[in-house]
């Protein structure tokens, strides 16, 4: 009898775990972007999340969300509700005409504001994930991105 109490106990115990477990198996995290060193307030900034190196930054094929919001203060927050924990990468465009692209000259170079997650150095050209890749793995994770301009 002793001995089925105990075992009972234990299996108790076991379960009581692993519930904990199998709630956070489902957690969703939320986001918030605030985006600093906008230029002035036209247009509207547009952020996109990836959350693999496929595609990163400008394949919109591969975003996993993205909003576009206009500019109403600075530095301005923007907020994604519903990431699973993981490794992802956030690409920030300021559209100031509205056309939901980050415009090039003819030379190749943004003449809009863009910026990135981490804020890595930009040489010539955007990125590698591994460079904007940040760890969402609690309920709120906050991120700050600086806009850049040429």
């Amino acid at each position: 009898m002793v001995k089925r109490l105990g075992f009972s106990m234990l299996l108790l115990a076991v379960m009581g775990l692993a519930l904990p477990l199998s709630a956070k198996a489902g957690f969703k995290s939320k986001l918030a972007v605030e985006i600093d060193g906008l230029k002035n307030k036209q247009g509207q900034v547009c952020v996109s999340i990836f959350a693999s190196s496929q595609g990163f930054p400008n394949n919109r094929d591969r975003i996993l969300q993205t909003q576009c919001t206009k500019i109403n203060e600075t530095p301005l927050l923007m907020s994604f509700d519903n990431l699973k924990a993981g490794n992802y990468a956030v690409a920030v465009i300021h559209d100031q005409n509205n056309d939901s692209t980050l415009n090039l000259n003819g030379l190749g170079m943004p003449i809009e504001g863009f910026g990135f997650s981490r804020n890595p150095e930009i040489r010539t050209s955007a990125p590698k994930f591994g460079e904007a890749a940040f760890l969402v793995a609690g309920p709120n994770t906050n991120i700050q991105i600086q806009l850049k301009y040429f």
